[in-house]
């Protein structure tokens, strides 16, 4: 099951870039601007030694709150890109380019939530470490090393509602630890994986925009566009990783959900091609009335 996730996360991550791109042009607009404009604010006197003002150490307070602001505005606009894109690849959305609402909110709540879980589950885990560590030293250490993967696993079992809240489907942490059963290790794995593969990006992202600083002249204007494209770069790497891996999760428990009602693959290619239908059909009605308007 875990290389079944795993392939079929990576499948749709590969298959729709492009809808991450299209869905996501406005919120990455903004993103540049937001953090072009953060980064000249706190841009050092002699320029930046390091990628981006997210990544220059901190020298005075108010560049530490004014940076945290930006990680925060970052953080919302990439969730704002998350959801649009989870919805234009599950639903077929077509959201308007900008919007930040009750949704938005949802998902970000959703999301603190689901890492106050992970705390929570590390808790008896590493009292439990602790104890076996003094009785029976190796195995205790095990767990030890063990616990943070298995804080993954419970906090991936309930993470399905995440996609579920960015599609407006009221799935309960009840439901999704349900309807995960048996797939937690195979969802952890993936998660892990899937962490690395961002964590990679991330640093080829890095390696480039440095490599390039290299290549161009010391110009302060080329400095703030690097120092906006890596922060922005690390949002997109991110929701288009665990987006795709999340959007996988919702993706397999909803197939469960149809296997439990009789529902078979034919069932889903059938309806999809009804739908198809009934969109084209829309579409060239709508245009025949255009046409119609303007005689």
């Amino acid at each position: 099951m875990f290389v079944t996730v795993l392939e079929r996360t990576v499948s749709l991550g590969q298959h729709n870039l492009g809808t991450l791109l299209r869905t996501g042009w406005a919120y990455i607009l903004i993103l540049v601007a937001l953090n072009f404009t953060i980064g000249s604010a706190l841009s050092p006197s002699g320029g930046f030694t390091t990628v981006s003002y997210i990544t220059e150490p901190v020298q005075t307070v108010d560049q530490e709150g004014l940076r945290m602001l930006a990680a925060l505005a970052n953080i919302l606009i990439g969730f704002s890109i998350a959801i649009a894109y989870v919805r234009r690849i599950l639903i077929d959305a077509r959201d308007f380019p900008v919007f930040i609402g009750p949704r938005t909110f949802k998902v970000i709540v959703n999301q603190i939530l689901l890492s106050l879980i992970g705390v929570i589950a590390l808790i008896p885990l590493a009292i439990l470490s602790a104890i076996l560590a003094a009785v029976t030293g190796g195995l205790g250490a095990l767990l030890m090393l063990a616990a943070p993967f298995i804080s993954l696993m419970v906090v991936q079992r309930f993470s399905v509602i995440l996609p579920a809240a960015a599609v407006d489907d009221p799935l309960t942490l009840k439901e999704s630890w349900g309807a995960t059963a048996g797939l937690g290790w195979a969802m952890a794995f993936s998660a892990f994986v899937m962490s690395l593969l961002a964590g990679c990006l991330i640093g080829i992202w890095a390696l480039l925009l440095t490599g390039l600083g290299g290549l161009v002249p010391a110009d302060p204007l080329w400095q703030h566009m690097r120092s906006a494209a890596f922060p922005m770069g690390v949002m997109l790497i991110s929701v288009w990783v665990f987006a795709s891996l999340h959007a996988t999760f919702y993706g397999l428990i909803r197939e469960r959900f149809a296997a439990r009602l009789g529902l078979r693959q034919a069932d889903y290619l059938e309806a999809n091609a009804r739908r198809s239908a009934a969109r084209d059909k829309a579409r060239r009605a709508l245009s025949t009335a255009k046409r119609l308007d303007r005689r």
